[in-house]
């Protein structure tokens, strides 16, 4: 931007500022120690003020420096008409109570601040930190067993993660599954089962032609659970949990 093209962006800048405030070329003049016709040519971009006199005009605005020019994001300045009414009474007060006006105006920031803040109740859980396959199968007890803290609450005897992609769309690679200890399962549950030594989280299926392990994504074949398989029920899917919920 030419110097020509910044001069009367900041000419309009003051402008639109001292009509905010209600103030008149004269009016504003004083306030800064200048004559009136400087005002003027400030405004249609004749001149530039100097240094001195752009700090006299961001405290008469209550305003910074930088507000005069154009900002780099492209983004117009606003000024609402609360806020120019209390820049406008402010700017006319003594210093000792322009800070009883900062003082009221922090208490007020603060106490909106702390309003938005939405505090997460963090849940505890047993937690095996050897992932249950949704794929080619984990032995579970191998896992070390811990405690971990998660924003969720389920009524869930321990969590594990999921290892794999067979479960999906249901269940993804890395979530956490909340399973309740139980033997109690029918057909069409999500459970977590031991089949062969290995650990699985699959949906049970029971038919005139036996019992089957699951997986919702078809590109799975269902793992069949024969007379002499060593099979055993370790608990029911209640819940999961991802870290990008």
């Amino acid at each position: 931007m030419e110097i020509e093209q910044i001069n009367k962006y900041v000419g309009s800048k003051i402008k639109d500022y001292r009509k905010a405030f209600g103030l008149s070329q004269e009016e504003l003049a004083k306030k800064i120690g200048v004559g009136k016709t400087t005002i003027s040519n400030y405004e249609v971009g004749f001149r530039s003020p100097k240094k001195p006199q752009m700090i006299k005009l961001s405290e008469v605005f209550g305003i910074t420096i930088d507000d005069f020019f154009p900002q780099t994001d492209s983004k117009k300045i606003n000024v609402s008409t609360t806020l120019s009414e209390i820049n406008k009474i402010s700017s006319q007060l003594e210093e000792p109570r322009q800070k009883i006006v900062l003082d009221t105006a922090n208490v007020q920031l603060e106490e909106q601040n702390t309003g938005n803040v939405i505090e997460l109740k963090e849940y505890t859980y047993t937690y095996f930190d050897n992932p249950i396959s949704a794929g080619t199968g984990e032995y579970l007890t191998d896992g070390r067993q811990e405690t971990v803290t998660l924003p969720v609450e389920f009524d869930a005897d321990f969590v594990a993660p999921v290892n794999g992609d067979s479960m999906e769309p249901e269940y993804h690679h890395c979530d956490y599954v909340f399973v309740e200890t139980t033997y109690d399962l029918s057909d069409g549950d999500i459970g977590v089962f031991i089949l062969d030594g290995e650990a699985y989280i699959k949906q049970l299926l029971i038919d005139d032609e036996g019992a089957f392990l699951h997986s919702l994504n078809p590109k799975y074949r269902d793992k069949p659970i024969l007379t002499e398989s060593d099979f055993r029920i370790i608990g029911k899917v209640i819940g999961r949990y991802s870290d990008e919920d």
